[in-house]
């Protein structure tokens, strides 16, 4: 067995103490801080210091690693114990991190592909989480519920593989803490989670996340980042919101790979052979993300949650709106700045041209009608709406980019930016005519 496997298994087994909590109580940190204390003031050397270090430890003469490993299951021990985070979901975020490194470090014992080593991570962490929630639901005699155990553990392991790889292995505890935390709200949203909605929800964005790496539209932490979402907002929102989303995510990916030589040529392709990673995801779908969190949540807020169907709408339409926009309009020759219609060279940030503004009002329209077909109290004027403000954030990202985007505005933020305008302008459209 490799050093790597030996100790991907040394911290799973440490990340199991957790499971004692329920029976601990307000001492359930005792264990991990007993660790921390051990790891970084005793064990300096010998078989057990062989086990646990990093190579960064090595250096250091020290188990940093582990010290700040068992640290953060401590914090979270405490948030369970003193401040109101339910005690199933600190077992489930310290076993989805220690088994889902054990998962890819299994993987990664007869495979390197990245894929396949997230993949490795989230089956791992996702087993354990389920296994984690149960174990407590037995020792405090809670009620098992295999639905809601499983999107939670799901969701948990997403965040976890996400975050790591996102940051390095010696941040295992930030992810570890923000893994809780999300997981903490996700519990709380998710009121009502059935089998059937939580399988199909896992089937589909699975299998949509696999098509997209495979097919070179979404880098590995992309493809995380689209199942996450996927999966959020089909268990808070439904498969119509899904489809709505994935109306972007499909066109929109087509769109980029459309041509891709002739946009190398003239400069105006994205880069990394057009598969979005995180920060363009994020750029693109955040607002979305917020809308059907507020969708959930309005259920125990004074809010009408149909508002939060046009903003989630809106950000959508102005997303596709304005890939299409730069996607097929940067094909097009004569692009003229959006602020002084000056000749510009193709691929200047908040250059346009007619072709592609036509094909961003299409864009908007295509959200329009999934919304008026598959979005409940979404009318014939309501999918105008958000046609409109899709449109209207496509126009605000060419005004962005020709007046702010740089260096300390880049690309990820003047597209949320416009998708908050999508979504800020179909609601209060909706607002107003509804």
């Amino acid at each position: 067995m490799q050093s790597t496997l030996r100790r991907a298994s040394g911290f799973a087994l440490v990340g199991t103490m957790a499971v004692a909590a329920p029976v601990l109580g307000r001492a359930a940190f005792v264990p991990f801080a007993a660790v921390a204390l051990f790891a970084a003031f005793v064990v300096t050397d010998g078989p057990l210091f062989d086990l646990f270090a990093r190579p960064s430890d090595r250096r250091e003469g020290r188990l940093n690693g582990l010290t700040g490993f068992a640290l953060a299951a401590a914090g979270l021990a405490i948030l369970a114990t003193e401040i109101g985070l339910p005690m199933s979901l600190f077992v489930t975020a310290v076993f989805v991190l220690a088994y889902g490194n054990l998962g890819k470090r299994l993987v990664a014992e007869t495979s390197d592909e990245p894929f396949l080593g997230v993949a490795g991570f989230a089956v791992g962490g996702s087993l354990a989480g389920v296994a984690g929630q149960a174990a407590v639901a037995s020792l405090t005699a809670a009620p098992v519920v295999p639905p809601r155990f499983t999107f939670l553990a799901v969701a948990a392991s997403l965040v976890a593989a996400l975050f790591r790889e996102m940051l390095f292995e010696r941040d295992d505890p930030l992810v570890m803490l923000s893994t809780g935390m999300l997981l903490w709200l996700f519990d709380a949203l998710a009121v009502s989670v059935g089998t059937v909605d939580v399988a199909a929800a896992l089937a589909v964005t699975v299998l949509l996340g696999y098509a997209s790496y495979a097919l070179g539209a979404a880098s590995v932490a992309g493809m995380l980042s689209g199942v996450l979402l996927g999966l959020l907002v089909i268990v808070f929102g439904g498969f119509g919101w899904f489809a709505v989303l994935i109306s972007f995510f499909g066109i929109g990916a087509l769109s980029t790979k459309f041509k891709y030589d002739e946009k190398q040529r003239r400069g105006v392709a994205e880069e990394n052979e057009g598969a979005r990673g995180t920060s363009n995801v994020l750029g693109n779908a955040t607002v979305a993300l917020v809308c059907v969190i507020g969708f959930a949540a309005s259920r125990s807020l004074p809010v009408d949650g149909a508002l939060f169907q046009f903003a989630f709408a809106g950000s959508m339409a102005a997303a596709l709106s304005d890939t299409l926009s730069s996607e097929i309009g940067g094909l097009y020759d004569d692009p003229r700045l959006i602020t002084t219609f000056e000749p510009v060279s193709p691929g200047t940030d908040g250059g346009v041209t007619w072709q592609g503004g036509l094909f961003g009002l299409l864009g908007a329209a295509v959200v329009g009608s999934v919304a008026l077909a598959l979005l409940p109290g979404v009318s014939p004027l309501g999918a105008a709406v958000v046609t409109i403000g899709g449109f209207l954030g496509m126009t605000a990202d060419s005004v962005l980019g020709a007046t702010v985007e740089g260096p300390k505005f880049g690309n990820e933020a003047v597209n949320f930016a416009a998708t908050l305008v999508g979504a800020v302008v179909s609601t209060l459209a909706a607002f107003v005519l509804f």
